[in-house]
């Protein structure tokens, strides 16, 4: 008798299980759907618009006529300046949290508070931070050291270090877990072998993390990309007739220009197409990023 009366108490665990099971696959095929159903509709509507021309024309009539070239060639040349700019300072701070300070250190305390908080921060108070600390602070004190007028105001450079700053979370944690990663026993036996620690965390651990480096890299481009509000008073401009020829120089933004289109423009039905063409032109610049990321770390972990 206690061997049906034992079956009878793992049903109601066996229905739990596959309830749960259930739940969790409708809830992603559902997620999967929305995500395919919009990526159709934008598709189907932008598709005929998405011309050779308006990759290549300069913006023309308020934006309603020519092409998006400047805005395509600004959010490319923003997501690499604020990959050189975040990465390296992210990686180090994750290699100073994972390697070097101790967990119980007042240091190690306060920076993970700062990241912590960093992560939760709204994006539009970094265009205000971006504004008062990078042009105001840092941009006006060069030009008076210098005796010029090029950093004091918005710009490319200032752009890119604030969307670095806003990524800074992203890398720092996905960088930290990949270090620990890295099996405790290969510190050991290179610090047996008589190397320092530099040389232990330079020639042993970073190789080893290159992939979880190279992640925080991509969810940092993936992230940074479409980014719109941190950027809105740091240097993007509405339109504009001519390539940035220098980092001090404002640009143009997908993001912001789509932005334009939906909320400023002179005629809403007649931008409506321009509007889609530039949402499939900006997935596409941000897959292409994350997919040329995703090859590079690939070929590293194969070599």
């Amino acid at each position: 008798m206690s061997a049906p009366f034992a079956n009878l108490k793992t049903i109601p665990r066996r229905l739990v299980g596959a309830f749960a099971v259930g739940v969790a696959a409708t809830a992603a095929v559902a997620v999967l759907g929305l995500m395919l159903g919009m990526l159709t509709d934008i598709v189907i509507k932008g598709a005929p618009h998405t011309t050779w021309s308006f990759l290549t024309e300069f913006p023309r009539n308020s934006n309603m006529e020519g092409g998006i070239f400047p805005a395509l060639a600004g959010t490319t040349l923003l997501v690499m300046l604020m990959t050189v700019l975040g990465v390296p300072v992210g990686t180090a701070t994750a290699v100073y949290l994972s390697e070097y300070a101790r967990q119980s250190s007042s240091l190690a305390r306060m920076v993970r508070f700062a990241v912590n908080t960093l992560a939760g921060v709204p994006s539009i108070v970094f265009a205000l931070f971006g504004v008062g600390f990078f042009i105001q602070f840092i941009g006006k004190r060069i030009d008076a050291f210098t005796g010029s007028s090029a950093f004091g105001d918005g710009s490319l450079l200032w752009c890119s270090a604030t969307l670095a700053v806003l990524t800074l979370p992203v890398v720092i944690v996905s960088v930290e877990e990949a270090l620990r990663a890295v099996p405790r026993e290969l510190r050991e036996a290179s610090l047996a072998l008589g190397a320092t620690k530099w040389q232990t965390v330079w020639k042993v651990v970073i190789p080893n993390a290159t992939s979880g480096i190279l992640t925080g890299s991509i969810l940092a481009v993936g992230r940074g990309a479409g980014e719109v509000a941190a950027i809105l008073f740091v240097g993007v401009t509405y339109s504009s007739e001519v390539l940035p020829g220098a980092v001090t120089d404002k640009f143009m933004h997908l993001g912001y220009h789509l932005l334009v289109l939906s909320t400023q423009s002179p005629d809403v039905e007649a931008a409506l197409p321009l509007q889609y063409a530039t949402t499939i032109v900006l997935l596409a610049l941000t897959f292409f990023l994350n997919f040329a990321a995703i090859f590079i770390r690939s070929r590293l972990r194969k070599a």
